[in-house]
């Protein structure tokens, strides 16, 4: 009975613990509405340098610009690497091939800024800036979105419902 009595009141201790850590304490997370893809990244450089993009703008490997299969041309992408928290802003102006396992190769410059000349290819989020461009990609895919990304309107996001605790204690 005491054993029971003990438990109960350590379980308690660590609601109270866990309802006055302030917000400000818990590491922040990206915002999910803003996620359209996840998967791998790699990198292109020196072979395409000064050559015709799909969107027949000249190539360089020094500028923030990447390739993706579906993403509209001039998409504004936020490149975030999962394992270091790296992130690149790059506009979207070539095409991967559509049997590519890759979901966005970039440029040089955007490679070096997220530490992945070495590595070659790293797990990578994309994300856009507002949700007045996921908007803008919904309505540019229509009722056909490609499979691989997620794209949802914000107002229909998923909200998990709300558990009320129940802050009374037992009668002994």
């Amino acid at each position: 009975m005491l054993a029971k009595f003990r438990l109960r009141m350590w379980n308690w201790l660590l609601i109270l613990v866990a309802s006055l850590i302030s917000e400000a304490n818990q590491p922040q997370l990206p915002p999910d509405a803003l996620v359209i893809q996840e998967g791998v990244a790699s990198f292109y450089g020196r072979r395409f340098h000064l050559r015709k993009t799909s969107n027949g703008e000249i190539f360089h490997m020094d500028s923030l610009t990447a390739a993706h299969k579906t993403l509209p041309f001039n998409t504004l992408v936020k490149v975030t690497r999962e394992d270091t928290g790296d992130f690149v802003w790059v506009r979207i102006n070539d095409r991967l091939p559509k049997t590519s396992r890759r979901i966005i190769d970039l440029s040089r410059a955007a490679g070096t800024q997220l530490g992945m000349l070495d590595d070659g290819i790293t797990r990578v989020r994309i994300e856009v800036a507002t949700i007045e461009e996921i908007d803008r990609l919904i309505e540019y895919f229509g009722d056909d979105p490609p499979a691989a990304m997620r794209l949802r309107p914000v107002n229909l996001a998923i909200s998990p419902p709300s558990k009320e605790i129940d802050t009374s204690l037992p009668d002994f």
